[in-house]
């Protein structure tokens, strides 16, 4: 296999007013970092509104934007979605943005940070993984979920009790690396048809 660094987007998907998702994708994207066969590019939701009315001839201010954003999609070798649960979702702003895309996710895998209250994301990574299913995408099965998140970070965005979070982000690296590796090599070998 290849020693050159996956490409690596992580996507903080929430926009809200006085959002936590920066904390959280901040101390996945700083693990992410550290590694060696890992190119990490931090996508902010909040700095790309795309609009939720699609269209196949977009204006030029919305093809300004997409500019911004498509091809770093399209350079991708794999994702992680950092996406928090709102009624028992995910936000529309991540909806948008995989719905204006649809070859940028095909034969890539992706991997799911979720936070939230009691259920820590985990109903909104769960729709998630039917919606890239759709796309083509595979979806890597161990993720990292923060459950009542608020209390877990202090005011640096450091996690107070981090061992059990650190080793499931590993797994969670882990398997997107493997899968990274094998599908980057699969389609170098034959382009992906679907």
């Amino acid at each position: 296999m290849s020693a050159t660094p996956l490409r690596i987007v992580v996507i903080s998907s929430s926009v809200r007013e006085g959002r936590f998702g920066p904390t959280v994708a901040n101390w996945i994207t700083s693990l992410a970092k550290e590694r060696e066969d890992m190119q990490v590019d931090l996508m902010d939701l909040a700095e790309h509104p795309l609009p939720h009315s699609l269209s196949s001839g977009p204006g030029e201010e919305v093809a300004a934007e997409l500019a911004k954003v498509s091809p770093r999609l399209a350079e991708a070798d794999a994702f992680i979605v950092v996406t928090p649960e709102y009624n028992h979702s995910f936000p529309a702003s991540l909806k948008t943005l995989i719905d204006w895309h649809n070859t940028q996710w095909q034969a890539k895998p992706v991997g799911f940070v979720s936070y939230g209250g009691l259920s820590g994301g985990l109903r909104s990574v769960e729709q998630l993984r039917q919606v890239f299913a759709e796309l083509h995408a595979v979806t890597v099965r161990d993720s990292v979920s923060f459950h009542n998140c608020w209390g877990q970070f202090d005011e640096t965005g450091a996690l107070k009790e981090p061992e059990a979070a650190t080793l499931a982000a590993k797994t969670l690296l882990d398997q997107l690396t493997w899968w990274g590796k094998a599908l980057s090599e699969a389609r170098s070998r034959t382009p992906y048809g679907s």
